[in-house]
Protein backbone atom coordinates (compact mmCIF):
# COMPACT_ATOMS: atom_id res chain seq x y z
CA UNK A 1 0.00 0.00 0.00
CA UNK A 2 1.31 3.56 -0.84
CA UNK A 3 1.88 5.99 2.08
CA UNK A 4 -0.84 8.02 0.58
CA UNK A 5 -3.05 5.09 0.58
CA UNK A 6 -2.53 4.57 3.96
CA UNK A 7 -2.51 8.01 5.21
CA UNK A 8 -6.18 8.46 3.70
CA UNK A 9 -7.39 5.00 5.44
CA UNK A 10 -6.25 6.20 8.68
CA UNK A 11 -7.14 10.19 8.55
CA UNK A 12 -7.75 11.82 4.96
CA UNK A 13 -6.24 12.18 1.64
CA UNK A 14 -3.14 13.89 0.95
CA UNK A 15 -1.60 15.05 -2.12
CA UNK A 16 1.66 13.46 -3.34
CA UNK A 17 3.12 17.15 -2.64
CA UNK A 18 2.71 16.54 1.03
CA UNK A 19 3.89 13.54 1.37
CA UNK A 20 7.33 13.95 -0.76
CA UNK A 21 7.40 16.91 2.05
CA UNK A 22 7.04 14.69 4.62
CA UNK A 23 9.38 12.42 3.61
CA UNK A 24 12.03 14.67 3.78
CA UNK A 25 11.27 15.71 7.50
CA UNK A 26 14.41 15.84 9.77
CA UNK A 27 12.70 17.84 12.76
CA UNK A 28 9.03 18.57 13.80
CA UNK A 29 8.21 22.06 15.45
CA UNK A 30 5.33 22.32 17.87
CA UNK A 31 3.12 24.68 19.27
CA UNK A 32 1.40 23.84 22.41
CA UNK A 33 -1.68 25.65 23.57
CA UNK A 34 -4.32 24.75 20.87
CA UNK A 35 -1.79 21.74 19.29
CA UNK A 36 -0.91 19.65 22.22
CA UNK A 37 -3.82 20.48 24.50
CA UNK A 38 -7.39 21.81 22.95
CA UNK A 39 -6.34 25.43 23.92
CA UNK A 40 -8.17 25.81 27.01
CA UNK A 41 -6.36 26.73 29.89
CA UNK A 42 -8.41 25.79 33.52
CA UNK A 43 -7.22 27.97 36.62
CA UNK A 44 -8.24 26.96 40.24
CA UNK A 45 -9.32 29.01 42.96
CA UNK A 46 -5.37 29.00 43.91
CA UNK A 47 -4.39 30.19 40.91
CA UNK A 48 -3.22 26.76 39.61
CA UNK A 49 -3.27 26.01 36.06
CA UNK A 50 -4.47 23.01 34.29
CA UNK A 51 -4.00 21.03 30.41
CA UNK A 52 -5.07 18.24 28.99
CA UNK A 53 -2.78 16.28 27.17
CA UNK A 54 -3.60 13.66 24.60
CA UNK A 55 -1.63 10.02 25.27
CA UNK A 56 -1.64 9.06 21.56
CA UNK A 57 0.46 12.15 21.21
CA UNK A 58 2.91 11.25 23.46
CA UNK A 59 3.00 7.79 21.36
CA UNK A 60 3.54 9.66 17.99
CA UNK A 61 6.27 11.99 19.85
CA UNK A 62 8.28 9.35 20.96
CA UNK A 63 7.84 6.96 17.75
CA UNK A 64 9.00 9.83 15.47
CA UNK A 65 11.98 10.59 17.72
CA UNK A 66 12.70 6.69 17.68
CA UNK A 67 13.18 7.09 13.72
CA UNK A 68 15.59 10.01 13.84
CA UNK A 69 13.18 12.73 13.65
CA UNK A 70 13.82 15.11 16.41
CA UNK A 71 10.76 17.34 18.07
CA UNK A 72 11.06 20.71 19.35
CA UNK A 73 8.73 22.83 20.66
CA UNK A 74 8.06 26.77 20.86
CA UNK A 75 5.16 28.32 22.61
CA UNK A 76 4.64 31.66 23.65
CA UNK A 77 3.18 31.04 27.38
CA UNK A 78 5.24 29.79 29.93
CA UNK A 79 4.24 26.57 32.03
CA UNK A 80 5.63 24.43 34.49
CA UNK A 81 3.11 22.28 33.25
CA UNK A 82 4.55 22.44 29.74
CA UNK A 83 7.65 21.67 31.38
CA UNK A 84 7.15 18.96 32.78
CA UNK A 85 4.93 16.63 29.87
CA UNK A 86 7.74 17.80 27.50
CA UNK A 87 10.23 16.06 29.55
CA UNK A 88 7.97 13.00 30.22
CA UNK A 89 8.37 12.95 26.22
CA UNK A 90 12.46 13.85 26.50
CA UNK A 91 11.39 16.38 23.90
CA UNK A 92 15.08 18.20 24.01
CA UNK A 93 14.09 21.79 22.72
CA UNK A 94 11.24 23.32 24.44
CA UNK A 95 11.63 27.00 24.02
CA UNK A 96 8.87 28.83 26.79
CA UNK A 97 7.84 32.08 26.48
CA UNK A 98 8.64 33.06 22.81
CA UNK A 99 5.91 35.26 21.77
CA UNK A 100 8.30 35.67 18.43
CA UNK A 101 8.77 32.24 17.46
CA UNK A 102 10.93 32.84 14.38
CA UNK A 103 14.32 33.50 16.25
CA UNK A 104 14.24 29.63 18.04
CA UNK A 105 13.34 28.49 14.94
CA UNK A 106 17.10 30.26 13.32
CA UNK A 107 18.77 28.64 16.23
CA UNK A 108 16.85 25.21 15.53
CA UNK A 109 18.19 25.25 12.43
CA UNK A 110 21.98 26.15 13.56
CA UNK A 111 22.27 23.90 15.92
CA UNK A 112 20.82 20.77 14.03
CA UNK A 113 22.82 22.07 10.68
CA UNK A 114 19.16 21.44 9.38
CA UNK A 115 17.63 22.81 6.10
CA UNK A 116 14.03 24.98 6.37
CA UNK A 117 12.82 22.05 3.93
CA UNK A 118 13.68 19.79 6.38
CA UNK A 119 11.05 20.84 9.05
CA UNK A 120 7.54 20.28 9.92
CA UNK A 121 5.56 23.01 11.75
CA UNK A 122 2.01 22.49 13.55
CA UNK A 123 0.38 25.20 14.65
CA UNK A 124 -2.99 26.80 15.23
CA UNK A 125 -3.02 30.33 15.26
CA UNK A 126 -1.70 33.64 13.49
CA UNK A 127 1.56 33.31 15.67
CA UNK A 128 2.76 30.03 14.26
CA UNK A 129 2.50 31.38 10.77
CA UNK A 130 5.63 33.14 11.24
CA UNK A 131 7.27 30.21 11.23
CA UNK A 132 5.23 28.14 9.40
CA UNK A 133 5.25 30.34 6.32
CA UNK A 134 9.33 29.07 5.95
CA UNK A 135 9.34 25.28 6.77
CA UNK A 136 9.10 22.54 4.53
CA UNK A 137 6.14 21.19 5.79
CA UNK A 138 3.23 23.98 6.97
CA UNK A 139 0.36 22.11 9.02
CA UNK A 140 -2.38 23.60 10.79
CA UNK A 141 -5.09 21.60 13.51
CA UNK A 142 -8.26 21.05 12.04
CA UNK A 143 -9.67 23.86 14.41
CA UNK A 144 -7.00 26.45 13.87
CA UNK A 145 -7.89 29.70 12.74
CA UNK A 146 -8.77 30.11 9.27
CA UNK A 147 -5.75 31.87 7.77
CA UNK A 148 -3.54 29.01 9.03
CA UNK A 149 -6.25 26.36 7.79
CA UNK A 150 -6.65 28.23 4.62
CA UNK A 151 -2.42 28.72 4.29
CA UNK A 152 -0.99 25.41 5.34
CA UNK A 153 0.28 22.73 3.27
CA UNK A 154 -2.19 19.99 5.64
CA UNK A 155 -5.14 20.94 7.94
CA UNK A 156 -5.25 17.63 10.03
CA UNK A 157 -8.00 15.44 10.28
CA UNK A 158 -8.33 15.67 14.14
CA UNK A 159 -8.19 19.23 16.50
CA UNK A 160 -5.79 20.30 18.57
CA UNK A 161 -5.51 18.56 21.85
CA UNK A 162 -7.61 15.39 20.33
CA UNK A 163 -4.51 13.58 18.57
CA UNK A 164 -3.97 16.11 15.83
CA UNK A 165 0.01 15.65 16.80
CA UNK A 166 -0.21 12.09 16.31
CA UNK A 167 -1.87 12.56 13.12
CA UNK A 168 1.08 14.55 11.69
CA UNK A 169 3.75 12.31 13.69
CA UNK A 170 2.21 9.22 11.37
CA UNK A 171 1.84 11.00 7.87
CA UNK A 172 5.90 11.63 8.69
CA UNK A 173 6.36 7.83 9.73
CA UNK A 174 4.44 6.63 7.05
CA UNK A 175 6.14 8.49 4.04
CA UNK A 176 9.49 8.10 5.97
CA UNK A 177 7.95 3.88 5.74
CA UNK A 178 9.27 3.76 9.40
CA UNK A 179 5.02 3.74 10.24
CA UNK A 180 5.12 -0.19 12.32
CA UNK A 181 8.87 0.27 13.67
CA UNK A 182 7.88 1.38 17.23
CA UNK A 183 6.16 -0.19 20.28
CA UNK A 184 6.88 1.94 23.22
CA UNK A 185 4.27 3.53 25.58
CA UNK A 186 2.89 6.51 25.21
CA UNK A 187 3.40 8.30 28.43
Amino acid sequence: MSAAALYQQLYQAVSDDVIASAKQIKLLILDVDGVFSDGRIYLGNQGEELKAFHTRDGYGIKALRKAGVEVAVITGRHSEIVAARMASLTIPYVYQGREHKVPAFEELLANLQLEAAQVAYLGDDLSDWTVMQHVGLSAAVRDAHPWLTQHANLVTHLPGGFGAVRELCDLILIAQNKFMDFSGSST
